[in-house]
């Protein structure tokens, strides 16, 4: 997930019970521009055919579920006006979280006349369809392809392996870690650090980013010790709690998205784990149930959104759970339609080749407000979000799975905090 999932996990934060400084109130953005009437005209009621391809079966099944309902959702609401006017049809394959199935899937998103590709859960199988889009487009001149890449959030692929064609629209692994422990550096009861990651290389990513900024900015803090787990396969991590407990450390860092962030949980509950964790995907599927009323100021996200972030995507969030009984949590999907759409709009083309060319540099209003796709490497830049859960309440109202619980928003850093350098060389076509 980089969440996909990855990506986008909706809220962000992490905080101690003293600090209740809360973080100051942004103005609600539109979720959309108003098209340009000269702009849209060349694209005005054109349909964009969207495929997404991540997993609806197996352990991270129900995130990408989610997640598919609210490409959907969020594509019908931009359908109702966005810059250049066009309609946005969302289809979605089943990858079973395996880079081999997400290439056939690829292949027949091709043979479908699909131009757009969406992917965010797990970095592997971005990885895969960034060479495979990248092999198609140098084959197929004319029938180019883009990734709109919603989670995976691995930093390779804004640095040694940037692509051309690949565009993130989640904040990357290390812009996280940045903003996290900037946090955590003022918080002097985080003495000793457990590191528990999913082991491919996100998980690989959140360790070394972890260590190497802690080492800077909190020399003194002890690693307790690492561990890397299998992807979407444990289902009992009561020896890893073991493991945590018995290692003396007071918080644990960890990238875990899905089953594996919520089983974890879980098993700190059950197992009376008492310290703090700083995570990435606390607000995605299945996690908050497994919290319950555990963790209350003691489980923290960094997010580039949140759950309490009101205006249009409060109402948007409303309706969501009243119509799919489910929270909308993956608003990286806002980001990538109103890029795509105010890239037509200036381009006054559907077509990928003028549409990625138009996206580079693109400074639009989102819901965290403006933010831009960075021409360097196709990172977005963009504010990020340190949320703490605690109980739903007063401002902070949104109670995600119905827990009684929420995310409440305790810093929010701006973007050029949360932006870290690039070494990316782009290779752009000739």
């Amino acid at each position: 997930m980089t969440f996909a999932i990855r990506s986008l996990a909706f809220a962000a934060a992490f905080v101690c019970a003293a600090a209740h400084a809360q973080a100051p109130a942004r103005p609600a953005a539109a979720p959309a521009a108003k098209p340009a009437p000269a702009a849209a005209a060349a694209t005005k009621g054109q349909t964009v055919k969207l495929m997404w391809i991540d997993p609806l079966t197996g352990l991270m099944g129900p995130v990408g579920t989610n997640q598919l309902k609210s490409l959907q959702f969020v594509a019908e609401k931009l359908n109702q006006g966005n810059p250049a006017g066009v309609k946005f049809e969302v289809q979605g394959i089943d990858n079973k979280l395996s880079p081999a199935e997400s290439l056939n899937a690829l292949k027949a998103a091709i043979d479908g006349g699909v131009r757009y590709i969406l992917q965010g859960n797990g970095s592997s199988v971005a990885g895969a369809l960034i060479d495979a889009i990248d092999k198609h487009n140098e084959r197929n001149p004319g029938k180019e392809l883009v990734f709109l890449n919603y989670a995976a959030v691995d930093p390779d692929f804004t640095n040694s392996k940037c692509n051309y064609w690949h565009f993130r629209f989640d904040a990357d692994t290390s812009m996280k870690m940045e903003a996290m422990t900037t946090f955590m550096k003022d918080k002097p009861d985080v003495k000793s650090v457990y590191l528990l990651n999913q082991n491919y290389s996100h998980g690989h990513q959140v360790a070394k980013y972890a260590k190497e900024m802690l080492a800077r900015k909190r020399p003194d803090v002890k690693i307790a010790g690492e561990d890397l787990h299998p992807l979407a396969q444990v289902r009992d991590f009561a020896p890893y709690i073991a493991k945590i407990k018995a290692s003396g450390a007071d918080t644990v860092i960890t990238g875990n998205w899905g089953s594996d962030l919520s089983l974890l949980v879980k098993a700190a509950n059950e197992g009376g784990y008492n310290g703090k964790f700083f995570t990435y995907y606390t607000g995605v599927t299945g996690t908050p149930t497994a919290l319950g009323k555990g963790g209350e100021g003691r489980v923290f996200q960094v997010a580039y959104s949140h759950y309490n972030m009101g205006g249009m995507i409060g109402k948007w969030q409303d309706e969501f759970k009243t119509k799919f009984k489910d929270d909308i949590y993956t608003m990286a999907f806002v980001h990538a339609l109103n890029a795509v759409s105010a890239a037509m709009a200036k381009a006054n083309s559907t077509e990928p080749a003028k549409v990625a060319a138009a996206m580079e540099g693109l400074k639009f209003n989102s819901f965290n407000g403006e933010v831009e796709m960075r021409k360097t490497d196709h990172q977005l830049q963009q504010p990020l979000y340190v949320t703490v859960w605690q109980k739903a309440g007063g401002k902070f109202p949104y109670s995600p799975e119905n827990t009684g619980m929420t995310l409440v928003p305790v810093k929010e850093y701006p973007s050029y905090v949360s932006s870290t350098p690039t070494s990316c060389q782009m290779k752009r076509p000739g």
